[in-house]
């Protein structure tokens, strides 16, 4: 008991890299807890305790590896199991499976390993069982044994009750809970990946619902442990190129990495980590990491700045932040644990940095400055991989040299604006100040950054490039340098990278996940900026009819026209934007005729499916009975050989008999040449009719087995015949059976589809079913408040009568008095008369 309180309380201690020290002490009472747990004598409380205990020191990934390397705990835990087999729903039992499955996960587990056969054996067993307490911690501790680990695989693929097992676990594919769902998808992926089994549940047809299925879990799963198998899942799927390649066709997939990037937007450094390794990974994919490219970086445009200029911004603040702006936050994190989170945020801007916007260049490169900043040398090699882990130095120099590349050219183009701007402002004032300004009006260079702010987003810029354009499109030089096909290129390619903004949004809204409103919003979002824009350029038109009121040049037409194309252009847009949402309007009422649809199939497919059992099962029984109907005539016909070959003998013998006779009666006539010997002749003659009557009893029965012999042979034949055309029949409807089998299972997989629909319907009328509870307690509590009012209503009447009862005595009493007073006056009247 004192051993009992004492773990009790150690457990609840802090132990953070207590193996990972180095001290002896921890290590060798580490050693004998294991020894003690793994002892089948110790009593299963105590072997309980101590298992706590050490699932408190296995909290990180070094303390995991010891405990897994050094003190053997996973052969010790799997002892535990393999003592305790024949009852798994011991709670010590289901305690070991999820002490297992916390120290197994990305660890390599060994075939020579302690016991690991008979764990497998173990949870193979209990998967096919039907407690749902024991199938989920199994299936999990079956994905971690399974993933990335060739021997393990192996050896489950040569046990002899494999096919059982995949037919179990698709069968758990269409279950209610999400966890086991992602667990069986792991293990079959692992298992089945490269096999027959794995093309048909991973081949084109299933694939985009598994990856739908996969996002969808990645987003509104039911918990980290759920998330961190998901994404573990679609990491190991995304090695295989075919998979990949689906994935990159994939019609959905902008919208669902924009929903799976919202969760970098939370302060759960173990979900941000989970989910930075997924985009690692899709970057591996050439034609992923352009995708995400686009996700990540293409919508933010300029929120990314208007939301660095925030004050006392974070991860969360009012409004939700972009993608780029949630990787910069965690690279600079401040929440504990999120050193992990930092390294692999600063690979994946090494990944898509070249690709990037220059927007989120200039946010990003102040951050790594600072970054950069904070590491101190001299406090040693601890404070270095607290900030940056030493080895990502590299990554952030490079990165840092990337944003600088980027940033130096629109700097310098601006700068360049700005001078000009400046000495047009001061020709006047200061000499040879005019000559010099329109020598760079003429000079090469300046057609890029004069280019560039004439397509800028920014209101200032287009103002300073077009004032710059009027200035000098009277110069002799100047038309031949800027021509209006560069122009247009620079407008064009702005166009475009605005029409593939919008796509991106429009793709984003048609996703099955996002409901109806929030479309809607995101499609008027598009409209109104796109309106915006329309001022904006209405404005800037505005602006430049009064420059041309000044200048008055022929040039500036057409840079008019330009924006007037430009104009009509957003117009369009703007049409078709409207266009889309009325159609997404009639994609609903579609969708609603599409449901009631599917719910007539879905009725009538159920009943065919009730129909089609009834069917298989009619079959199977008169298959049954056929089957012992063939075995009965069977044993008939080996009966009948056994008699025929019975009469055969007989026959032999009744041969044998004959030729005796006519040996006897050979004799016989011999004997009655000699005259001699009467006595002799007398007894033979005796003997002959003896034997004649013999011969006469033989050949009766001889001719009668003959003839049964023949009615047996014919029977033979009718027999014969009978089982040909039994096994005919048989195998006719074999093959009936086989076809229905074949249809029944369409009719399944079509029935999960539906089931799955279904589910998400459910979960509709769950969500409504809480808010008619929430109704229902409010209209109780309504009620219970007006009964208390007529509860208080009654009592308030009783006193009311009781009140009116006084009052008829005391107006009695008055009348009493009143007449006793009355009575005295009229006696004293009489009196005094």
């Amino acid at each position: 008991t004192g051993g009992l309180l004492y773990n009790k309380e150690v457990s609840g201690l802090k132990c953070d890299q207590l193996l990972s020290s180095g001290q002896v002490l921890p290590s060798e009472c580490v050693s004998g807890l294991v020894g003690l747990a793994g002892n089948p004598n110790t009593s299963p409380a105590l072997t309980s305790s101590i298992i706590s205990l050490l699932a408190q020191l296995a909290c990180d990934d070094d303390s995991r590896e010891m405990l897994h390397s050094s003190y053997n705990l996973t052969s010790t835990l799997a002892s535990v199991i393999h003592c305790h087999s024949a009852t798994p729903g011991e709670p010590l039992v289901l305690q070991c499976l999820q002490v297992l499955q916390k120290l197994t996960y990305n660890t390599r587990i060994f075939q020579s390993t302690n016991y690991i056969h008979e764990l497998i054996s173990f949870l193979m067993t209990n998967i096919q069982s039907h407690d749902d307490d024991i199938i989920m911690p199994c299936l999990g501790l079956m994905a971690n044994l399974c993933r990335d680990n060739h021997s393990v695989q192996s050896h489950i693929k040569s046990l002899d009750n494999v096919k059982p097992f995949y037919r179990t676990l698709i069968n758990f594919l269409a279950h209610n809970s999400l966890t086991v769902v992602v667990f069986t998808l792991s293990i079959l992926s692992s298992l089945t990946l490269n096999e027959k089994v794995g093309e048909k549940l991973f081949d084109a047809k299933n694939i985009h619902q598994t990856f739908q299925l996969v996002f969808n879990i990645i987003v509104n799963g039911d918990g980290t442990l759920t998330r961190k198998y998901s994404v573990d899942l679609l990491v190991d799927l995304l090695k295989n190129p075919k998979i990949a390649d689906f994935l990159t066709r994939y019609q959905h997939f902008s919208a669902c990495v924009s929903q799976v990037l919202g969760l970098l937007q939370s302060k759960d450094p173990d979900s941000a980590a989970k989910v930075l390794e997924l985009l690692l990974a899709m970057c591996s994919v050439s034609g992923l990491r352009v995708l995400l490219c686009e996700v990540v970086f293409k919508p933010a445009g300029a929120k990314l700045r208007a939301v660095s200029r925030r004050q006392g911004g974070g991860l969360d603040g009012g409004r939700k932040a972009e993608p780029g702006l949630a990787l910069v936050q965690w690279l600079s994190s401040p929440v504990e644990g999120a050193e992990s989170c930092s390294v692999q945020a600063l690979h994946l801007l090494n990944e898509l940095v070249p690709d990037c916007v220059l927007s989120f260049v200039e946010m990003l490169l102040p951050v790594l400055l600072g970054l950069l900043k904070g590491l101190d040398p001299t406090k040693g090699d601890a404070h270095l991989r607290k900030h940056c882990h030493l080895n990502d130095l590299n990554v952030s120099f490079k990165i840092l040299r990337l944003c600088v590349s980027c940033l130096f050219s629109q700097v310098c183009a601006e700068a360049l604006l700005k001078t000009l701007e400046l000495m047009s402002k001061l020709r006047q004032q200061v000499k040879d100040m005019e000559t010099s300004f329109y020598r760079m009006l003429q000079d090469q260079r300046i057609v890029t950054p004069l280019s560039l702010a004439l397509t800028s987003h920014h209101r200032e810029r287009v103002q300073t490039g077009l004032s710059l354009l009027f200035e000098a499109t009277p110069l002799p030089d100047f038309p031949s340098l800027f021509p209006a096909a560069l122009l247009g290129e620079s407008m064009a390619a702005n166009n475009a990278y605005r029409q593939r903004e919008a796509e991106l949004s429009v793709k984003r809204v048609a996703v099955q996940e996002v409901p109806p409103p929030r479309s809607n919003t995101s499609v008027l979002d598009c409209s109104s900026g796109s309106s915006r824009s329309v001022h904006c350029l209405v404005e800037k038109i505005q602006n430049g009819l009064e420059l041309q009121e000044q200048v008055k040049d022929s040039h500036v037409s057409e840079i008019i026209d330009v924006y007037e194309q430009k104009l009509s252009a957003f117009a369009s847009k703007e049409s078709r934007l409207q266009d889309l949402l009325e159609a997404k309007a009639l994609a609903l009422s579609q969708a609603d005729r599409l449901i009631a649809q599917y719910r007539f199939q879905r009725a009538q497919a159920e009943a065919e499916a009730r129909k089609l059992g009834g069917l298989l099962k009619d079959a199977e029984r008169r298959r049954e009975d056929l089957q012992s109907e063939l075995s009965n005539q069977v044993l008939e016909v080996e009966r009948s050989k056994a008699d025929m070959e019975e009469l055969l003998q007989h026959n032999a013998r009744l041969q044998r008999d004959s030729e005796e006779h006519q040996a006897l009666k050979g004799a016989y006539n011999a004997l009655l040449s000699r005259s001699e010997s009467e006595r002799l002749l007398k007894e033979l003659q005796t003997a002959h009719i003896s034997l004649t009557k013999q011969n006469d009893t033989l050949r009766k029965n001889h001719e009668a087995l003959q003839l049964q012999h023949e009615k047996m042979a014919s029977v033979l034949e009718e027999r014969g015949e009978e089982i040909r055309s039994l096994h005919s029949d048989l195998q006719q409807k074999n093959s009936d059976i086989a076809g229905l089998h074949a249809e029944l299972r369409a009719e399944e997989e079509k029935v999960k589809e539906r089931d799955q629909e279904r589910r998400d319907l459910e979960e509709t009328v769950d969500v409504l079913r809480k808010e008619l509870n929430k109704t229902e307690q409010a209209r109780k509590d309504a009620s219970i408040k007006a009964s208390s009012l007529e509860l208080q209503k009654s009592q308030l009447e009783t006193k009311l009568k009781q009140k009116e009862d006084e009052l008829n005595k005391h107006s009695a009493m008055i009348a009493m008095i009143h007449s006793l007073s009355s009575g005295k006056m009229k006696s004293d009247v009489n009196l005094s008369l």
